[in-house]
């Protein structure tokens, strides 16, 4: 039996989503990962693809963490995080934003659209794998999330 998926990678850069996959491993979380590649893909995997404006599949319930990039392909990521705060079923998940920008009107954006925590993406190897390997730690072992009833 397959166990649900605790962390959500939302991350289009292929090197970027493999560093976080093995920072993740190197804590034991990667087990319970699920990695899209693209704001519409996280959109589907969270509302269902092609179900009804407003409604939602059940596939986000184990969620404990939407790990969300910025710029991303078909559906950017602040759009991503606006579909996730105005749903009623998503709207309390902990989305961190982890992205390359440190632009401080992208910062104020997303905190204003509700993010949980806003990262910049270290460009050295071992301090991102530092960071993302203490990120999976705090929202998937210490933080205490009310995971919302299928």
């Amino acid at each position: 039996m397959r166990l649900q998926p605790e962390i959500m990678l939302v991350e289009d850069n292929p090197f970027d989503a493999e560093l976080t996959i093995r920072a993740l491993k190197s804590r034991n979380l990667a087990n319970r990962l699920i990695h899209v590649s693209d704001g519409q893909a996280a959109l589907d995997y969270l509302f269902g693809a092609g179900t009804e404006k407003g409604k939602t599949s059940c596939s986000h319930t184990t969620l404990k963490v939407v790990l969300l990039d910025l710029k991303l392909p078909k559906v950017d990521g602040m759009d991503v995080l606006r579909q996730i705060r105005k749903n009623p079923h998503t709207r309390t998940l902990p989305v961190v934003v982890l992205t390359s920008s440190s632009e401080e009107r992208d910062i104020i954006e997303t905190y204003h659209l509700g993010a949980n925590s806003y990262i910049v993406k270290p460009v050295d190897y071992e301090k991102f794998s530092e960071a993302v390997s203490n990120l999976g730690l705090y929202w998937c072992g210490l933080n205490l999330v009310a995971l919302p009833k299928a």
